[in-house]
């Protein structure tokens, strides 16, 4: 796909190789359901997937791999609505359906349109017969009524009349196979599939999921404004099909509308989803009013997420803000759903939740908290699950699963399959409790930018604080070191998931691990020291807290160990201690070797034996925390840390990554903005062509990173800006990037109850905006002075010159 126009992307001729990923850069959704761009009529096969995705609708199926007997919880593949194809009318009954891959192709094009939320489609078709039909479709899932999606299609005969068949349809025998690695897995999760109809111009089809139980039922309405000669519903074995014939006359256009309801037993305030989904499509109007009221929705998410980024990168994070909404829109809030690590945009890594919410949520911190709060809440409705991990592995506190679906259990598959061997491998990414820290610093996080202390007393208390837990009873005290130590996890890496040859999994004292860990005591302290005394009593009767664990935490927050060798940061214990590898000769031989971990396996070789990194963990610290706050964290725990050991941190594992995550470029860009100018833009440009560019080699297919989209907007928002939320005021610390920056950029934020906060910044100038309202002035902190705008004020700002290495400065 490419840009033909600031909010529009476009892509043109029929490619089957791009298909997929075209389906899912395509796909539109409104935060409760999406549904991916494949063309209505096309079925699932190696070319097209359809596919239809409910926020938070999992399933679980047991499968037989590798002599094992696994359990895999996937979100789920429901009923396609999309369905509707055409032909010619042949009496004779000799007519084939028109299909890009069995008829003849003579013009196609697709365009997403991201400020309508509305994909356009536009084929020239010509059957054996020589018969051209002119297909023009326009495509919905309602952002205003959430429930509802609308699909216009005007069909136009060009050169022959007679009749048109157009057929339309739900179909129930759509299963779990997105993903072709996966196909060793079940995935036939619906069953009781019942097609039916309501009236003469309703269909439905209502199902079930086979273990979870989840009720899932649609219902469509398919009518013409043009004469219609005769309508046939039909009723096939998980099929509701209406088969219309359409006079057709040369050079005449032909419209019909089919507008879909779907509801699930998740949907809130309904008894029943078939009745209410037949309610629904027998109310909505039609076409253009539906079209006015998802673009008033529209409309007024852009302007609260308002991005005015000049260029191509611009129009790339555009696309990236389209999909974000799309699959958390405030009708999120009203749901008990996480951020699923690929939208709702595919079946890559089953739907799961895993931590990229580290990466979206302080985006939507900044423009749609009631999102943020309620992602968190998901969290905190798990908690139960969390301690009871930690109980079952000889734990107190909140051991959060990696993986994470419907209730809170651990969902990460025991089982891998390298897809150059062809084994079957143990998998061990489990191991990755880092994630607490991630909950537990999006938490914090979320109260110091909204000042909600409601939420932050009461579930944010409650999980950070047993995350906290958590962690001073895993750190085990060294008596040789005189520091306390995690041993056996896997860091962000998650090459390493082992020592060479060792006989248990995991790894000790990694750096990201044992640094967050401590952040996390040291914030419980300070978040047990600001609670209301009556609500910290409440506390201490619930969780059975008191001060001499108070304590305990304190002496673990300060002498946690991390691993340096010769004043660099060491990944973990004993990392420097591996091989070094070949890179060049690697990149040589292979030519992309992001995927490094695969490459030594099918050699049967190991990356455990090497000094080799998938992605950023180390310098994951420098996202995750400012530069003088990161220096002030290693100095707690009793290492400094100056910019030279920064810069030379950085280095070392820029020379050792082979970046093969989405977000691995985007981290070592927004590190590198700060740490070594000159060379970010790489990474950053690699970050925004993630998806659109699919460099992952065939991934953006099975389902969009929306980590490392989000994290794109925020590298915009908080990276290039330095801005933070804390002690009740902004903070900014620019640092530009000229690819970026130069011609100067702006954008929007929600900040304490004010609405549409404007910043822009350019040519070394920034100028802050607030809307008239009756909240409190805002306080702005710069790195030399402070200033107070207030409500109906404007602000502008001469910045101080940025240096080229901005390093980590003095601590504070």
């Amino acid at each position: 796909m490419i840009p033909t126009g600031p909010t529009t992307w476009s892509y043109e001729g029929y490619d089957p190789a791009r298909e997929r990923l075209r389906e899912a850069l395509c796909t539109l959704g409104n935060g409760v359901f999406a549904t991916r761009g494949a063309l209505p009529e096309c079925t699932a096969d190696e070319v097209h997937y359809p596919g239809t995705y409910a926020a938070g609708c999992y399933d679980r199926l047991t499968s037989h791999i590798a002599g094992r007997t696994v359990e895999n919880e996937d979100m789920v593949n429901l009923p396609d609505w999309l369905a509707l194809r055409l032909r010619p009318h042949d009496h004779r009954g000799a007519a084939g359906w028109l299909h890009p891959d069995r008829s003849r192709v003579l013009a196609h094009r697709g365009t997403l349109r991201l400020e309508r939320g509305v994909f356009e489609r536009f084929t020239r078709y010509e059957d054996a017969r020589g018969r051209r039909v002119t297909v023009r479709q326009v495509r919905l899932v309602h952002m205003a009524e959430p429930q509802l999606a609308v699909l216009r299609s005007e069909f136009t005969p060009e050169n022959w009349s007679g009749e048109l068949d157009v057929e339309s349809a739900i179909h129930g025998t759509v299963r779990n196979a997105g993903v072709p690695r996966y196909g060793d897995l079940s995935g036939a999760h619906l069953v009781d599939v019942h097609p039916g109809c309501a009236g003469p111009r309703v269909l439905t089809l209502r199902c079930r999921t086979r273990t979870s139980d989840l009720r899932i039922a649609l219902a469509a309405r398919t009518t013409s404004p043009d004469p219609v000669r005769a309508q046939v519903l039909h009723q096939h074995t998980a099929c509701a099909g209406q088969l219309l014939h359409l006079p057709a006359t040369a050079g005449r256009t032909i419209t019909v509308d089919k507008t879909v309801a779907l509801y699930t037993s998740r949907t809130p305030a309904i008894s029943d989803p078939l009745w209410a989904a037949v309610d629904a499509v027998g109310r909505a109007p039609g076409f253009d009013e539906l079209l006015a009221s998802h673009l008033t929705a529209w409309n007024q998410l852009w302007r609260r997420a308002e991005l005015d980024v000049p260029g191509e990168a611009g129009r790339i994070l555009r696309l990236h803000l389209f999909h974000v909404l799309q699959t958390l829109s405030p009708h999120t809030a009203d749901l008990d759903v996480g951020v699923p690590a690929r939208g709702l945009h595919g079946e890559a890594y089953r739907g799961h939740v895993f931590w990229d919410e580290l990466f979206v949520l302080p985006y939507l911190d900044l423009h749609f908290p009631e999102v943020s709060r309620a992602l968190l809440t998901y969290r905190h409705r798990r908690l139960g699950a969390a301690c009871r991990a930690a109980r079952d592995a000889g734990h107190r506190g909140a051991l959060y699963p990696w993986q994470s679906g419907s209730d809170g259990r651990e969902e990460t598959q025991r089982l891998h399959l390298n897809p150059r061997s062809g084994r079957w491998l143990p998998d061990h990414t489990h191991l990755q409790q880092h994630v607490g820290s991630a909950i537990a610093h999006n938490i914090w996080r979320y109260a110091q930018t909204t000042g909600d202390t409601e939420f932050l007393h009461t579930r944010g208390a409650e999980t950070l604080l047993q995350i906290a837990r958590f962690w001073a009873d895993r750190a085990e005290y060294d008596d040789d070191l005189r520091r306390y130590r995690i041993r056996g996890v896997v860091g962000p890496d998650e090459y390493h998931d082992a020592y060479p040859d060792a006989d248990r999994p995991g790894v000790d004292d990694n750096a990201y691990t044992n640094v967050t860990a401590a952040w996390v005591l040291a914030r419980a302290l300070d978040l047990l020291a600001m609670l209301p005394e009556p609500r910290r009593a409440e506390l201490a009767e619930r969780i059975g807290f008191d001060d001499g664990e108070a304590e305990v935490w304190r002496d673990v927050a300060h002498r946690l160990y991390v691993p340096f060798r010769s004043g660099v940061i060491d990944q973990f214990e004993g990392y420097a201690d591996l091989a070094e590898l070949d890179w060049d000769a690697y990149r040589k031989r292979y030519d992309d070797i992001r995927r490094l971990d695969r490459i030594l396996e099918a050699e049967g070789d190991s990356v455990n034996r090497y000094q080799a990194s998938k992605q950023a963990d180390v310098l994951m610290l420098g996202h995750l925390f400012a530069p003088r706050e990161l220096a002030s964290l290693l100095g707690q725990l009793g290492y400094p840390l100056d910019d030279a050991g920064w810069r030379c941190t950085v280095d070392h594992y820029l020379r050792r990554t082979s970046h093969g995550s989405t977000l691995s470029g985007l981290v070592h860009g927004w590190v590198l903005a700060r740490a070594r100018r000159s060379e970010a833009w790489t990474f950053v440009r690699e970050a925004l062509s993630g998806d659109i560019a699919d460099v992952q080699g065939g991934t953006t297919g099975e389902g969009i990173h929306l980590g490392a989209m989000a994290g794109t907007l925020d590298l915009v928002q908080r990276g290039l800006t330095g801005l933070r939320t804390g002690d009740d005021a902004l903070w900014l610390d620019p640092a530009p990037l000229p690819e970026l920056t130069d011609s100067g950029y702006g954008f929007t934020i929600r900040y304490r109850g004010h609405w549409g906060v404007r910043l822009r910044l350019s040519h070394g100038r920034l100028r802050l905006t607030v809307p008239v309202s009756d909240r409190e002035p805002i306080r702005v902190e710069l790195p030399d002075r402070a200033v107070t705008v207030r409500p109906g004020e404007s602000c502008e700002l001469l910045l101080a010159a940025a240096p080229e290495t901005d390093g980590l400065g003095p601590p504070g």
